[in-house]
């Protein structure tokens, strides 16, 4: 008797709304939520979001009040978007675009959900974007549509990395880049193929898509052997390199990060044949990036980045970076 009234006790537990709201936001949840929030956008409405008490809201860096920015001037959704989720961290992710004032205009937007309280099952306490507004990137993006297959296509499960394995594969790959000059061990793989701002800039370009283009400039390097001839040598400094997003099951990762420039001397280095070459910036000058990963085998395969043109050493306004300058000197 005391054994089924334990067990009614527990039944009726897991069907109240306690137990339901600690259900754990899944994919598809997480993906939804990338799709209210772009419908909110364009309706210029936060309340259409299941917002926390005191979100967090920045644009390319800068805090906001939730409904400001892109939120008054955004005229309706784009027509590319890759959408990646972390559920064990409740991050979901939108590399796309949308129209601004009519424009096609990129939007990166990373939304963190945690267990709401009460009637809502689920809350955003974090919204971080970039907004990117180059007509012609945004262009290109829509024009290739839908985005490649692999980044929905599960990782078995015996060769699924963990996440600290999937941080620094990713991790390898900035520090490749950064003062790079061909001698380094790059976790590449031989079809690595990198679209960056919508053109395939290494790799196979029908790894991409049909419509992807690339520079009419011959034979396309891959991303190993770009790596391998020292041609970003000028890259000062990669900072702020933040996993936000790491998704063990299909085997990505996802970045915020800073490429630095320093211009000056920093244009004139020596690549791998050991040809003197001059690259890069004659002025200081900052990228600010989101990228991913996807990762198997430990081989970084598919490449994925949108990036624009910042102030010299710009920050995130989601790190410790901008703090640390005070008390540690950078040269």
């Amino acid at each position: 008797m005391r054994k089924a009234l334990v067990l009614a006790v527990l039944a009726a537990a897991a069907a109240s709304p306690a137990a339901a709201q600690s259900a754990q936001c899944d994919r598809a949840c997480l993906e939804a939520l990338l799709d209210t929030y772009v419908d909110a956008v364009v309706a210029h409405d936060p309340a259409r979001l299941p917002l926390a008490r005191g979100v967090k809201f920045t644009e390319n860096g800068q805090r906001l009040g939730l409904g400001d920015g892109l939120w008054h001037t955004a005229t309706g959704p784009g027509g590319y978007a890759l959408k990646l989720a972390d559920v064990e961290r409740g991050q979901a992710l939108l590399m796309g675009t949308i129209r601004e004032a009519d424009v096609p205009t990129v939007l990166v937007a990373r939304l963190r959900v945690a267990n709401g309280v009460g009637d809502v099952k689920h809350e955003v306490t974090e919204v971080e974007t970039l907004v990117i507004r180059d007509q012609e990137v945004a262009q290109r993006l829509d024009e290739i549509g839908a985005p490649r297959s692999v980044w929905s296509e599960t990782v078995p499960p015996g060769e699924r990395l963990t996440r600290d394995e999937l941080i620094r594969v990713g991790n390898a790959y900035f520090s490749g880049i950064e003062r790079n000059d061909g001698k380094g061990d790059y976790p590449l793989a031989a079809d690595c193929a990198r679209l960056e701002n919508g053109l395939v800039l290494a790799g196979d370009l029908t790894l991409v898509s049909p419509r992807a283009r690339g520079r009419p400039s011959g034979p396309q390097m891959g991303c190993l052997e770009q790596f391998r001839t020292g041609m970003f040598f000028y890259v000062t400094r990669i900072r702020d390199r933040r996993f936000v997003l790491v998704d063990p099951e299909r085997g990505l990762a996802f970045a915020f990060a800073f490429f630095d420039n320093a211009g000056g001397d920093s244009r004139f280095g020596t690549l791998a044949n050991g040809q003197r070459a001059e690259s890069g910036p004659k002025i200081p000058w900052t990228w600010a990036i989101a990228e991913v990963f996807k990762i198997e085998g430990g081989l970084i395969g598919p490449v994925e980045s949108v990036l624009h043109a910042v102030p010299y050493g710009t920050g995130s306004g989601w790190s410790t970076w901008e703090e640390s300058l005070s008390s540690s000197p950078r040269g």
